[in-house]
């Protein structure tokens, strides 16, 4: 992870001293400064709710395309999951 420098700017947040000691030992247990492992986590956090929304996008989209299965035939599947019958995938 980048250290400070002239492209990074201090963000500050306050944590119970649990959080700060469960932190602590993942930096240390990861050979990793605090600041390093909150980087990550942080960077993670934003990565993982981007592509969250990224994805709501496009399946709404594909609402709106009409491109969807009715409820009825996805629990006839479901229910017929447990019989010597199984129903094929709705599609």
């Amino acid at each position: 992870m980048a250290a400070a420098n002239a492209n990074t700017v201090p963000l500050t947040a306050y944590a119970s001293p649990e959080l700060r000691d469960v932190v602590d030992l993942l930096a240390e247990k990861k050979k990793r400064s605090r600041s390093e492992l909150l980087l990550i986590a942080i960077t993670d956090l934003i990565q993982r709710e981007a592509e969250q929304e990224r994805m709501t996008r496009e399946a709404m989209a594909e609402v709106d395309a009409g491109h969807v299965i009715d409820h009825q035939s996805v629990q006839a599947w479901a229910d017929s999951l447990s019989s010597d019958n199984p129903l094929p995938v709705p599609r």
